[in-house]
Order: structure tokens, then sequence, then C-alpha cells
């Protein structure tokens, strides 16, 4: 009999992000494993369609009804219990052998709700503690009550599941610092489709031609804008980067809350006619962008949550055959070993930026065999097709546990 796994998620896709490319990367490869594979989104998913929707041969299942208004915490109650209704609406009638939850807590807290009422096996995954994403996009403060009080719920979430997943060493850190069993918890690690990104395009002229990068040296930029990212940094280093690199040019694409703000600072730079903003495009033209970047870099800046959480954009970068520049916090680190798949720089600090970016295209002899080193990287430990992996032993364990109380609840 098929196992049926049910994932509850906060968004997916047609809505185009870092959680939701992750979120299509696990469904697909538990699909080609033979999986019956569902998600459910919540309130927070937010765009238009309907409450059963096909999106790339993926079947989502929508919340239906507004997002709840009002104070902040009564809101966030509703919608939980909105999000778990939708979840008992679909275990009744689809029947899933395991609940897999992804953060943020909320979508832990439904799904655990749906999953003691029906004896059924939950994972909850962590991508990044809420408490500390809201810090970093500038929504909440270190410290604060509800900073303490999310991570509370947090902590609840994680003893309660039957299994806990996450995306790095940072995370699975913590937890154990929090008195969790670490044989409760597994390292899932962001990973790379290779069937998406494993091929490289060739670079466009016309597209070359039509950004003006044409025999530049090119630094680029691919992903969301959020405070976090210290894309801020990266145009204050461009006076000095192109002071050493007179052909250097930026090229920024994407887009998101600092999006505006990052266009006023670029336009007030010396150096303005360096920096180019394309926005936002198609999923389906990424690749095109790669190619038209001799260096991607991640300029991120030190906090808890780039300490603790691995971003996915530099992966995927690498598995393009691209060079990446980053700044040493954490997350880069258990991505990027300097000098060998990458180059680390100083967060936080313009300079640094500039310099190594300078460095980089002043010596280009060892290019290539930095990118093969990245690029092998990628398909050694950070391929989908094998990190899926991980998930069939807990999944095996969770099955064969649940199975006699099945029995005894049966009879």
């Amino acid at each position: 009999m098929t196992t049926r796994i049910l994932h509850v998620l906060d968004h997916s896709l047609p809505l185009q992000s870092g959680y939701t490319f992750r979120t299509r990367a696990i469904l697909r490869a538990q699909m080609g494993k033979g999986w019956d594979v569902r998600g459910v989104t919540g309130h927070r998913h937010g765009a238009p369609g309907p409450l059963e929707q096909v999106v790339d041969g993926l079947r989502f299942h929508r919340t239906p009804g507004e997002a709840a208004t009002g104070n902040a915490l009564l809101r966030e109650w509703r919608d939980i219990a909105a999000h778990a209704d939708a979840i008992e609406a679909l275990v009744q009638r689809w029947r899933p052998d395991i609940i897999h939850a992804h953060s943020p807590v909320l979508n832990a807290i439904a799904a655990q709700r749906v999953a003691r009422r029906h004896g059924i096996p939950l994972v909850y995954e962590i991508r990044a503690f809420w408490e500390d994403a809201a810090v970093g996009n500038g929504t909440g403060a270190q410290g604060s009550p509800r900073y303490w009080l999310t991570r509370q719920l947090e902590t609840h979430a994680v003893r309660s599941a039957d299994a806990v997943a996450v995306i790095c060493e940072g995370l699975r850190s913590d937890l154990i610092a929090r008195g969790i069993d670490a044989r409760k918890i597994i390292v899932s690690p962001n990973g790379v489709d290779m069937d998406q990104f494993g091929a490289p395009v060739a670079r466009d002229p016309a597209l070359t031609t039509k950004l003006g990068l044409e025999g530049a040296d090119v630094v680029g930029f691919i992903g969301s804008f959020y405070d976090y990212e210290g894309l801020d940094d990266l145009i204050a280093a461009m006076p000095r980067l192109v002071r050493a690199r007179p052909r250097a040019k930026l090229l920024l694409v994407g887009g998101g809350p600092c999006e505006q703000a990052l266009r006023d600072r670029a336009t007030a730079s010396p150096f303005a006619d360096h920096i180019l903003f394309v926005g936002r495009v198609p999923h389906e033209r990424v690749e095109d962008y790669y190619a038209q970047v001799d260096v991607l870099a991640y300029p991120r800046k030190a906090m808890r949550l780039t300490d603790l959480v691995t971003p996915l954009k530099p992966l995927e970068a690498m598995a393009q055959g691209r060079l990446v520049a980053a700044s040493s916090v954490g997350g880069h680190r258990e991505l990027i070993e300097d000098g060998v798949t990458g180059t680390l720089f100083a967060p936080d600090d313009p300079a640094a930026i500039a310099a190594a970016l300078a460095d980089m295209f002043a010596d280009r002899h060892f290019w290539e065999e930095r990118r093969v080193a990245a690029r092998a990287f990628v398909e050694r430990e950070r391929n989908w097709a094998s990190n899926i992996l991980r998930y069939e032993p807990v999944y095996q364990r969770l099955l064969a546990s649940a199975a006699p109380d099945a029995r005894a609840a049966a009879a």
C-alpha cells in the first residue's frame, strides 16, 4: 500500500520563495519514491486560486476564508484554528499515514491538534525559528515578550512532535541546548534539484547587451531583498570595488521589503551607473541571469538568524557552476569552505566585501578549479535526490510505532 504524506505548509507554489522551492523539491523527490504526497497551506499563503490546486504536478489544498484581523495574538490563534479545520477535513477525506508540518510554529500547532485526534505520527520540520525570522525581517525584537512567547511555543511544539527535522547543524545544536533529545532530531539540509539546476545554460549575448554587461566584471545577487541579506553593505562596497576594478558592475535580481530603500541607496551612490536592478523574473528565466554573473555575492549580516540558518541560494549558484563569495556567518560556514568552494569575508563590512571581490577578479587562475569543487560538493552532499533518503527511516520508524496503536484502536 502506498504511503501517504500530508505536508502542512505556510505557503506554496505558485508563490516563489526559498520556502516554496524547498517544498517543491521535497514533494517531487517523495513522489519520485512512489509515495502519495499532498500539501495544505494556511491563510498566510495569500495567493488567489481554487481551494484545491495542482501546480507543477503537485497537489495543494488551501485553508478557506480570509486571514483573521485585529489583535495579533488573537489573530494568530484564529488562523491556527482555521488551518486545523482544513487539515482535519483533508485527513478525514484522504487518510494520510504521516503528517509532516513545516515551520513556522503555527503550522505545527495546527497539525498537532489533528494528529493527536487521529493517532497519526507527526514530523515537525524547522527551517528557521519564527522568533529569529521576525527579528531578521524587522517585525520583531530579540528579548521582547513576543519573542520569548514564540520561543516557548517552538520548544513546546518540538517536544510534542514524534520526530523533528531541521535544515542545518546550527538549528540542531540550539534545540539540543534547550534539552531536546538529540536522537529525536535529524538534519535534512537545504539541497538543489540537480535535474533543474544541474545543467548550466550558456550566457545569452542578447541579454548581456540588453543589461549593458559586455566586458564587465559582474557581481550578482539573485533572491529576496530582506534587511538581513546585507545588500545595503554590498551597494556600499561598490565605490571601493569600482576604483579597484573599473569595469565592475552589480546585478541585483529579485525584490522584497527593502527594495525601494536599496534603490534609493544605489541612486545616491557615486557609482550608481554600475548598479543595475532587474526586478523579479519568472523562475524559468532565473538560470539566464545566473549565466550573466561571474561572482554571486551573499553579504548576510551577523545575527542569530544568519548564524543558525543555512540559505538555499548559494547552493543553487554552486550547482550552476558560479563562483560564490559570502559573509562568514554561521549559516554560510556550513555551506562554504573558504578558498576551496567559495570565498568568505567579514560580515557587516563593505570594505571587506570590496577587497574580497577585487581579489577574486584580479586572480582568475583558480576559478575553474573552484567551480568544479563547489559543484562536486553540491552533487555529493546537497542533492535532493540523496537528501530525501534522510526522511525515509524516520517515516518507517514512526509508521512501525503507530501500527500497534492503530490495531488496538480498531479492536
